[in-house]
């Protein structure tokens, strides 16, 4: 249980730091987008793993949005 707790605090701090990352790369314009839109993917599946372990459904949804657009972001710029 406790190992749990543990791993979705983890997926939850590390889904918000990238998530902050990512935000500031984008809209800083230097360059650095695909590098954001990455953070954006794996900020979404963090996210999105630790929505689905605490039974927060909309939040789960909103990640799949989030996923989408970080993969088109990252295609677009290679």
């Amino acid at each position: 249980m406790l190992k749990q707790e543990i791993l979705k605090k983890a997926l939850e701090w590390s889904g918000v730091i990238t998530a902050i990352v990512y935000s500031l790369l984008v809209a800083s314009n230097t360059g650095y987008e695909v590098l954001g839109f990455t953070l954006l993917l794996i900020s979404a599946l963090a996210i999105g793993l630790w929505a689905l372990l605490c039974k927060h459904y909309g939040i789960l949804l909103l990640q799949f949005f989030y996923a989408s657009a970080g993969i088109i972001g990252v295609w677009r710029w290679l």
